[in-house]
């Protein structure tokens, strides 16, 4: 199934507001590396950098641009955790449900030790909060924190009914959570320079060179139009544009994850004193919903606001004026605020919405499956899978334990299957 595109990468805030270096050339001619990366998102450009750093040789090949799929399109909020744990505590023992927890922590201090050491401006702000929209979520929310303070020895600060009015400026919400390690950053300059900071390594990257076969064996070979790397090892890091270029990259990956839509839109800027106004210390906010709401101020006092879904693929054709709406239930008083910018992009959702790593034999890995918490747990999934590859694969295994099974219905059925179990959960949001 092929993704319909349309205009979005154009639309995106992130790509009008940076400047991008040069392309880096297409792969032409037979190339011979330690690794092979298929994926110039976070995950393949974090491998890709803790691979370098370790002394092996690694060849990075990029269908389109570096950061053009979701790791440079999302938005932008870093968080700690998973999009739901109770495949994770329902497979592994409590003490690996917790070791997996902290690894999301430490893909957060992963981020931040990042941006220090390579010097990545990325509008990085501390600070995000987990909204309910009514008591019946506030009370789901409340046992949940209560849950990953006991379990996970992770402690949020609840926001009472009566104090909400403290934090944003909305009549929306009734009450939440507070979570002072996440935040927020602008992703696109974060995945650009990770993409330097792994060429100053000794990371070749390869843009323009989606890949068509890769031949498995002892020694893998990685095929594009023009070119291919024969390697030791290969990192699998397309996410749902693993198979959009060649039917035989792995094939039983793709019934595992389901390309989901999700959009954004972005303001014109605005005051900053207005901008302060709207949200406490201009932290990143989600709501609860199943089908949530997440938004955000920007270095240059725009109001980013994200949610809305697609599962057919195909872009809202009102995308710019239902985000919009969405925007004005939250905040009533931007209605004066024009949107400058409107974008998307798929994210790779499992069935159980726990990330899917593993192996292809002894010598393939792939990382995909982050359901919308991939800003932060790529990071580490590139981390673990450098760990493995060297040797130390303790970690990647115990992510790898989680089981996933595919989505029902096959290539053909299981859009419309799951357009209909989410049209579910948009009821219950809505009681």
């Amino acid at each position: 199934m092929l993704l319909s595109e349309d205009n979005k990468l154009t639309n995106s805030y992130y790509e009008a507001s940076i400047s991008r270096p040069a392309a880096s050339p297409a792969l032409a001619g037979n190339l011979n590396a330690d690794v092979c990366i298929v994926g110039g998102g976070l995950a393949g450009l974090s491998a890709a950098l803790e691979l370098a750093e370790r002394g092996f040789s690694v060849d990075l090949l990029e269908a389109n641009r570096v950061g053009w799929g979701a790791s440079g399109r999302n938005g932008g909020q870093a968080l700690v955790g998973f999009a739901a744990d109770d495949a994770i505590e329902s497979q592994l023992s409590t003490e690996d449900a917790r070791r997996a927890w902290h690894i999301t922590v430490e893909g957060l201090q992963l981020l931040r030790q990042r941006m220090t050491a390579h010097e990545i401006d990325c509008d990085f702000v501390p600070g995000y909060m987990s909204l309910a929209v009514n008591k019946r979520k506030a009370q789901a929310l409340s046992a949940w924190t209560e849950h990953v303070a006991r379990a996970y020895d992770y402690e949020m600060e609840p926001i009472a009914v009566t104090d909400i009015g403290g934090w944003i400026a909305s009549e929306r919400f009734h009450s939440g959570a507070y979570d002072s390690n996440s935040g927020h950053l602008h992703p696109l300059k974060y995945c650009l320079g990770l993409a330097a900071a792994a060429r100053a390594a000794g990371v070749q990257i390869f843009e323009g060179s989606p890949v068509l076969d890769v031949q498995r064996g002892d020694k893998p070979l990685i095929k594009t139009h023009d070119g291919a790397v024969s390697c030791r090892y290969a990192v699998l890091a397309g996410n749902v544009y693993l198979n959009e270029y060649g039917n035989c990259v792995a094939p039983e990956l793709a019934p595992r994850i389901m390309p989901v839509g999700t959009y954004i839109i972005a303001t014109e800027p605005m005051a900053k004193e207005r901008a302060d106004a709207l949200i406490k210390q201009r932290i990143a906010v989600c709501d609860t919903n199943f089908v949530l709401d997440y938004f955000r101020l920007t270095a240059d006092h725009r109001m980013l606001f994200g949610g809305r879904v697609s599962y057919s693929t195909t872009t809202p054709p009102d995308l710019l004026s239902s985000m919009r709406r969405r925007m004005l239930a939250v905040f009533p008083q931007l209605a004066d605020v024009a949107v400058s910018h409107a974008w998307g992009g798929f994210v790779d959702i499992t069935m159980n919405r726990a990330p899917d790593f593993g192996r292809l034999g002894d010598n393939i890995y792939y990382l995909q499956g982050f359901s919308g918490h991939g800003l932060v747990l790529s990071g580490m999934a590139g981390k673990l899978a450098a760990q493995a590859i060297a040797g130390q694969a303790e970690r990647f295994d115990l992510m790898a334990r989680i089981k996933h099974h595919p989505f029902p219905g096959g290539a053909l059925m299981r859009t419309p299957a799951l357009v209909l179990g989410m049209l579910y959960y948009q009821i219950k949001d809505l009681l």
